[in-house]
């Protein structure tokens, strides 16, 4: 049995990205991000997949939902239907599948998704895509801890909500 877990860092303001990319540069959430998803598959959109700064991601399955039909960047799988594309990675066997984008695909995943995996940076940012509201009736918070980025020189704190039964 798989579980689904959508993977995010989000802003206090619900902000998750501007112009096609993410507004902070926290590379402990990068690292988290990495050590969590390797060598499971990766559920995005394409435009969060040509945001990607090393593409494909390594050690991962980068499984890419487009409409595009003549879409279909080397080392990919892509799959032009969410459902489809979740499907697949069960088929596969994995324990584990991340869905790591958009807003439109966290959106969609919110429906299916057992786990959420949230970075919660503590600051607003200015930006164009925004995480879905996580309802109190669907999710609880299971976990939450708190770190600081010198570097960005913000605080935030890695967080797990679980799916109320």
């Amino acid at each position: 049995m798989s579980e689904v877990i959508i993977i995010v860092a989000v802003a206090k303001n619900n902000v998750i990205g501007n112009k096609g990319d993410i507004p902070w540069h926290i590379s402990e959430d990068f690292q988290h991000f990495k050590e969590e998803t390797m060598d499971y598959p990766c559920v995005m959109g394409d435009v969060t997949y040509e945001s990607l700064p090393i593409k494909p991601l390594p050690g991962r399955e980068n499984v890419v939902l487009t409409f595009d039909k003549d879409y279909h960047p080397p080392g990919t799988t892509v799959f032009y239907d969410f459902n489809d594309g979740i499907q697949y990675c069960k088929d596969k066997g994995y324990k584990k599948i991340f869905i790591t984008g958009g807003a439109t695909i966290y959106k969609i995943g919110m429906k299916i998704a057992d786990k959420l995996m949230i970075t919660r940076v503590h600051k607003d940012y200015k930006g164009d895509a925004f995480f879905p509201e996580i309802r109190d009736d669907e999710w609880e918070l299971k976990e939450s801890k708190k770190h600081h980025s010198e570097k960005e020189d913000v605080d935030f704190s890695f967080t797990i909500y679980t799916r109320k039964k």
